[in-house]
């Protein structure tokens, strides 16, 4: 079992940047694979970022490919997406996921282990 605890979120205009946390407790990180997923008011949860469990595999939304980068940090239990030259659109509910020693997927049902989500607002 893994808890995962999103951080980062807030408010920034337009061009600006933000780099989100997903802490994760349990001690065999360095085994899930982890994704990041957003979802806009009335719209289904999408795809934005995956990292695989070796680090050696990435995976990016077309959307937000060249402006936004997922890491982790094994040591320190965390995986995190910087996020840069944001748009209005990239505005949503941003959600960490895990899933153990699975490939690099941009499927949300893929992924059992879930964050609460972190705000990411970008104004105009």
């Amino acid at each position: 079992q893994v808890q995962l605890v999103e951080s980062g979120g807030g408010l920034v205009q337009a061009g600006g940047s933000l780099r989100l946390s997903c802490a994760a407790s349990g001690r065999t990180f360095s085994s899930y694979t982890w994704a990041w997923f957003r979802q806009a008011p009335g719209q289904e949860r999408e795809f934005v970022a995956a990292i695989s469990w070796s680090g050696g595999s990435t995976d990016y939304a077309d959307s937000v490919k060249e402006r936004f980068t997922i890491t982790r940090n094994n040591v320190k239990n965390t995986v995190y997406l910087q996020m840069n030259s944001l748009k209005p659109e990239d505005t949503a509910v941003y959600y960490c996921a895990a899933r153990r020693f699975g490939t690099v997927v941009p499927t949300p049902g893929a992924y059992p282990y879930w964050g609460q989500g972190t705000q990411v607002t970008v104004s105009s």
